[in-house]
């Protein structure tokens, strides 16, 4: 099984006729993901790559039902793109746009929230289930069909960890950036939750990195929720302070939201911690055979 996409979800995508939109809608198609809908205002009527486009989601919703939708506009125009899809009905937005200004994220986290609407991002590489479903930018090739799950703040680090569990022949149920922001939508504790419930999957890794306290709020739901191992690892370990690494919400800011610290409290709660990043696929072959 999977979590929040599988081989019936039915996606849209937002700016399909744009460089990027264009690209990715049809590496999609191309790998099975099921494409009903492309939106880019002033161009409704066109048909793209065999996918009809339309001017406003609120058409692609009423004519072609879709069950998710990926944003790929530029990041001045993402919060409202994410926000039509919402007053359209869609229930899973992913939006990979990076650069969206934090105010915009943040608004457009609370429209979503008060309609119960689930975000991926904003600055993640999307959501895949294996054999089943792509939204986003993953690259398909790498995964591997199975059961253990991978959620990360990093899509690099993503990419790693995959390829580390294919070659090992340990295929996945889904892997999901949730995003590199300092503001984002789902968390690591939502999708550990997810994953927790689906049957599908057998084992969880988790990518985080410095910065914020989602890691610590997951270390502490598996301590109190989770009972499938989980194994994580966490980059940054020698970022100085006040220094962004990379994404976003990256930065230890007044001695908060350090690795040593997200470690500590992972370690302490019972989670595997892996140190370097080329084990993961070991420690998680002895964390699956432990079982």
């Amino acid at each position: 099984m999977s979590i929040l996409i599988n081989e019936n979800t039915r996606v849209a995508v937002q700016g399909i006729t744009g460089t990027e939109g264009a690209f990715h809608a049809r590496r999609m198609i191309e790998y099975g993901t099921k494409v009903v809908a492309g939106v880019t205002p002033g161009k409704g009527g066109l048909v793209h790559d065999g996918v009809p486009v339309f001017d406003s989601m609120r058409e692609a919703a009423q004519e072609t039902a879709p069950d998710v939708s990926v944003i790929f506009v530029p990041a001045p125009y993402a919060a409202d793109a994410v926000m039509e899809a919402t007053e359209a009905g869609i229930k899973l937005v992913v939006c990979p746009a990076e650069g969206i200004p934090v105010l915009d994220t943040v608004l457009a986290r609370r429209y979503l929230e008060e309609r119960k609407v689930m975000l991926i991002g904003p600055n993640t590489p999307g959501i895949i289930s294996p054999g089943k479903c792509k939204v986003g930018l993953m690259a398909g090739y790498i995964h591997r069909q199975g059961s253990v799950g991978v959620v990360s703040r990093s899509g690099t680090l993503t990419y790693e960890a995959v390829h580390q569990l294919s070659r090992k022949g340990i295929g996945q149920s889904t892997c999901l950036g949730i995003g590199g922001d300092p503001v984002v939508g789902l968390s690591f504790v939502d999708i550990l939750q997810l994953y927790e419930e689906d049957p599908g999957t057998k084992a969880v890794v988790l990518i985080g990195e410095i910065g914020g306290s989602m890691e610590e709020k997951a270390a502490e739901f598996f301590r109190t929720t989770m009972t499938k191992p989980l194994i994580a690892y966490i980059a940054g370990v020698t970022a100085p302070p006040e220094r962004r690494m990379g994404h976003a919400g990256a930065i230890i800011s007044r001695n908060r939201g350090g690795a040593q610290e997200k470690i500590r409290a992972l370690e302490d709660a019972g989670v595997i911690v892996v140190r370097n990043p080329a084990e993961i696929g070991d420690i998680v072959e002895s964390a699956l055979h432990l079982r």
